[in-house]
């Protein structure tokens, strides 16, 4: 029954989002098919409008669209040169956004769980107020003059990392780190403020439960009050936004993308915009969607790991 109702969830976000997301594009004025050959004739024009059926109204098209996509067509990508799968460029850019956002979200999640709980346990001290002032400040900066300022300062004058381009890591993993390092800090400094100040609430919370204060009362170490017992329970609303945050990532992985040019979903949704592929640009934040959902999903099973009581609430 769980299974049936994500099912249901995925297919109606999929649709909606798409729908949605194809809707705006069509309001774009002028015609996608001067964008596509802008140098092309009325009648190669013409063949173009009646290949992508764009002589036909947007609901035929989007119904056309989405039986092709449950049946694993995502379209062409269309240039002046070639009509490439959108397929085979999807499925080389997909890793390099799946990587940035993992690297990301791991880096956040490095500094943000430890500063989380040692502000909560040094609550009012110096420590937790210098914290809680430099997560406003990064919460404050936007992504892409965080990218340029990484860009400038460690890339272009102390020249310590790429500034732009990608490396494959299973061709180069120096070379690798070297271009994501940059992208990956600029997408996790706004995260780490939120996951912060996330985990000192919760914990600050916690800290003075009763099941706490007996652990201090039998004399264990705060380290392991901390990290062992309060942490566990302290988690959950981290875990909730850290899952939701995987669109706001999608969405910061895009303008860092750019910034860095690096080759992933981001910059080839920002490509199919200006380009006007109304199908690829359709396939692409399908393919989104379905990803937030099923990141989703791995959160709600991780729920019953967490706290027993929900485990113990599903059993029932």
């Amino acid at each position: 029954m769980f299974i049936l109702k994500k099912f249901g969830q995925l297919l109606v976000t999929v649709i909606l989002v798409t729908l949605f997301a194809s809707l705006l594009l069509e309001l774009l004025p002028g015609d996608p098919t001067e964008v596509l050959i802008p140098s092309g004739s009325d009648q190669q024009r013409e063949e173009l409008r009646q290949e992508l059926k764009l002589d036909q109204s947007f609901a035929v098209r989007y119904s056309t669209w989405l039986g092709n996509f449950a049946t694993g067509d995502m379209g062409n990508y269309y240039t002046v040169s070639s009509d490439r799968p959108v397929s085979d460029r999807l499925w080389q850019s997909l890793p390099v956004s799946l990587l940035l956002m993992f690297y990301a979200q791991m880096l956040a999640l490095f500094f943000a769980i430890p500063l989380g709980v040692i502000t909560a346990y040094r609550k009012g001290t110096w420590l937790d107020r210098t914290s809680n002032t430099a997560a406003f400040a990064m919460l404050a900066i936007p992504n892409f003059a965080l990218g340029f300022l990484l860009q400038y300062y460690l890339g272009v004058k102390l020249g310590w990392f790429k500034t732009s381009g990608y490396a494959s890591p299973n061709e180069s993993p120096i070379e690798h780190l070297q271009y994501m390092i940059l992208p990956t800090i600029t997408l996790a400094v706004g995260q780490i403020a939120i996951y912060m100040r996330l985990l000192r609430s919760d914990m600050i919370a916690t800290l003075q439960q009763d099941f706490i204060l007996m652990a201090k009362a039998k004399g264990l170490k705060s380290k392991r009050i901390l990290f062992r017992h309060a942490l566990r329970p302290s988690s959950l609303t981290l875990l909730t936004v850290a899952g939701l945050n995987i669109g706001t990532l999608i969405g910061g992985a895009l303008i860092v993308e750019v910034v860095f040019a690096l080759p992933g979903m981001g910059l080839m949704l920002f490509e199919a915009i200006g380009r006007r592929q109304i199908v690829a640009f359709q396939s692409m934040v399908a393919v989104i969607a379905i990803l937030y959902i099923l990141v989703n999903f791995a959160v709600d099973l991780l729920y019953t790991v967490l706290d027993p009581r929900i485990r113990n609430a599903n059993k029932s």
